[in-house]
């Protein structure tokens, strides 16, 4: 396996994004969801590009393939806690909406690679 640059890889990037949207949308919930909701988006989101480059320096795709399976995780834990923030009108249907199509979209992406790897 030659190793992948995490910085061009399009999972990377998208990760990345979900990252800045995340930083975009808590700054308007409340004070009290500080270290609960708002921290668990936050570890999730960057968990996504972080597992990611950390998997880019192991040496076997089957190493790989682990936290490429972590990462998926981590999208889709994201995706429930962005409903719990839903469900809580901390964010509005069409937000909530763009916001669930990018993740579920970042999630085919990131399966759709992990497939790719020779296991």
């Amino acid at each position: 396996m030659s190793r992948h640059n995490f910085k061009k890889l399009k999972i990377w990037e998208e990760g990345m994004n979900i990252v800045d949207e995340t930083y975009m949308i808590i700054k308007k919930f409340p004070d009290f969801e500080r270290y609960n909701l708002i921290s668990q988006l936050v570890r999730c989101a960057v968990s996504i590009p972080s597992n990611i480059s950390e998997g880019t320096s192991k040496s076997t795709d089957k190493h790989f393939n682990k936290y490429i399976e972590d990462s998926l995780g981590s999208a889709f834990e994201w995706e429930t806690q962005l409903i719990v923030a839903y469900r809580q009108k901390y964010i509005n249907e069409e937000k909530f909406n763009i916001l669930e199509n990018r993740t579920q979209q970042l999630q085919r992406m990131i399966s759709g690679f992990q497939g790719g790897l020779n296991l």
